[in-house]
């Protein structure tokens, strides 16, 4: 017995290894591809095309994970029917992976990246050519989002700004995304994600591997719409109590 965990053990040292050699081999590709889409006219015509390849590229490393039995993904709630339409998807986010996991399902959907993301020759062409916005905080970010969300795009946020903290449930919710919803007109989907402990949380390496096999439920919870009169911030607060309370319900 020791020795078969033994071996297990070294087994998930070596494949997690490999994961990342090969996510990081596919989207150096993806963004060489890119980057040479960036060079003609008309770019923002290709964009829905990037964003279908980078779907299915994630849907593709969440198959490869479950393959070398590293991490199980299962997703809940993601019928057709509840993905109808342009919406802003607010999920917690537990661990380095999770834009992955939730990204897989969404159709048509872009994120925001730090401005030295987008920078980042390995990393912004795709985003770029995906449609992606660049930005921290302030009135242009919120502007610029949605008017790509009216133009019928989704947008996946995670308000805590950071992954969350070892130890608590989740950190405070900023309230950007319920000022980008409202701007743009179109619901709030909260996701809930529940992950191992040591999935590469907050302050873990990434190299470093956790306890494998690993189980992740991404669960699709519902709309939360605004209540006359109430502020982004209220909002923000009541999403968050929502999110709470989903995630720890099981």
């Amino acid at each position: 017995m020791m020795l078969r965990r033994m071996s297990l053990s070294a087994y998930h040292h070596v494949a997690n290894w490999i994961s990342w050699f090969v996510f990081g081999a596919v989207g150096v590709a993806l963004n060489a591809v890119c980057a040479v889409l960036l060079l003609f006219p008309h770019r923002e015509r290709r964009g829905p095309a990037v964003r279908a390849t980078i779907q299915r590229l994630f849907g593709a490393w969440c198959a490869w994970l479950h393959a070398t039995r590293l991490i199980y993904v299962s997703w809940t709630g993601f019928t057709p029917d509840a993905l109808e339409g342009a919406a802003v998807y607010v999920a917690n986010h537990p661990g380095l992976l999770d834009a992955t996991f939730v990204l897989a399902r969404l159709p048509d959907a872009i994120c925001i990246f730090k401005p030295a993301v987008m920078r980042n020759p390995a990393l912004g062409p795709a985003a770029l050519m995906g449609g992606y916005v660049s930005g921290n905080t302030g009135i242009d970010l919120v502007r610029a989002v949605a008017d790509r969300i009216k133009d019928g795009r989704s947008l996946l946020i995670f308000p805590e700004g950071t992954r969350t903290v070892t130890g608590t449930v989740l950190n405070p919710l900023k309230p950007g995304f319920a000022v980008i919803a409202a701007r743009a007109g179109v619901p709030v989907r909260l996701v809930v994600i529940r992950a191992p402990a040591d999935l590469v949380p907050k302050w873990w390496p990434w190299w470093r591997p956790p306890n494998f096999p690993a189980q992740v439920e991404v669960e699709l919870v519902g709309e939360l719409a605004p209540a006359i009169g109430e502020t982004a911030t209220e909002f923000a607060a009541r999403a968050e109590q929502r999110l709470r309370t989903e995630i720890i319900k099981r």
